[in-house]
């Protein structure tokens, strides 16, 4: 088969819709509430790229959860979810902004879930800023910035999960994640021992174009996550491409790291006496 003619059915099957399983929105086992926590975005080599500030707050039953990276580069990606969590997660909104030079091509991606209107502005390869407006039929267990969430939910003894990601191709597609846990590995907090259980995220295209992507090299790596269990699970670390095409970064929670002092002077603490 030619790559010509793999491109074609490949773009093709953007167009044609295949039969798919039910959706079926992530039950809540554990509510979300008030966050404020602190990332580090790195290569796999371990060079920081970019500090992240976390930052989650409820009314009711509806959280927003804001996720801000300022790269050294002068970078930044903005990430806005707002779901609900009134017996399944289930997303309300959705806004991702990623631009500076560490985003090749710089994008604008917002999710209204009510009325299933998606919109996309983007740079093309010429440097010409377009907009993709589609309406789509979002279905009830549409992922966008809830991956982490969902997966503290996702008990790791359960068959593989499925639910559904709208990405920016640049314009606008639905797809879906296969969620599928590796069993745990060992990790440690201040020298003492830990486990989180790995999961592993793909990218499912579907239809022919699953089936060709691989072999256009299009095919979309997979995202790794550590979840720490128990009752009350935490997001650990994850290894995943921060857009279509983009390298592979470590997200990792960090602690402060406080300036230090000079140690008292024992000639001027008071301590002597006269």
């Amino acid at each position: 088969m030619s790559v010509r003619l793999i491109a074609i059915l490949l773009i093709s099957a953007c167009f044609l819709g295949g039969a798919s399983a039910p959706a079926s929105p992530v039950a809540v086992l554990h509510r979300e509430g008030s966050v404020h926590g602190f990332l580090v975005l790195s290569n796999l080599d371990g060079t920081p790229l970019a500090e992240g500030d976390l930052t989650q707050v409820p009314a009711g039953n509806r959280i927003t959860n804001r996720l801000i990276y300022r790269f050294k580069d002068g970078s930044r990606q903005e990430e806005t979810t707002i779901f609900s969590q009134r017996g399944n997660f289930r997303l309300i909104s959705y806004h991702l902004v990623q631009k500076g030079p560490a985003f090749p091509h710089p994008i604008d991606l917002s999710i209204a879930t009510s009325t299933g209107q998606v919109t996309v502005q983007y740079t093309d390869d010429d440097g010409k800023e377009k907009t993709a407006t589609e309406r789509l039929k979002l279905p009830p267990d549409l992922a966008n910035g809830l991956v982490l969430t969902l997966l503290k939910n996702v008990r790791p003894d359960a068959p593989p999960a499925e639910v559904s990601m709208v990405v920016a191709t640049p314009k606008p597609r639905l797809v879906k994640l296969a969620i599928t846990p590796q069993g745990t590995e060992p990790f440690s907090l201040a020298g003492s021992s830990h486990e989180a259980v790995h999961y592993v995220v793909k990218i499912e295209l579907g239809g022919i174009a699953g089936l060709v992507a691989p072999l256009l090299g299009k095919q979309p790596p997979d995202a790794h996550v550590w979840i720490l269990g128990g009752e009350a699970p935490a997001f650990v670390k994850s290894e995943s491409p921060s857009f279509l095409g983009g390298p592979i970064w470590r997200s990792e929670l960090v602690s402060p790291v406080w300036p230090r002092t000079a140690a008292p002077d024992s000639k001027n603490d008071g301590s002597q006496k006269h």
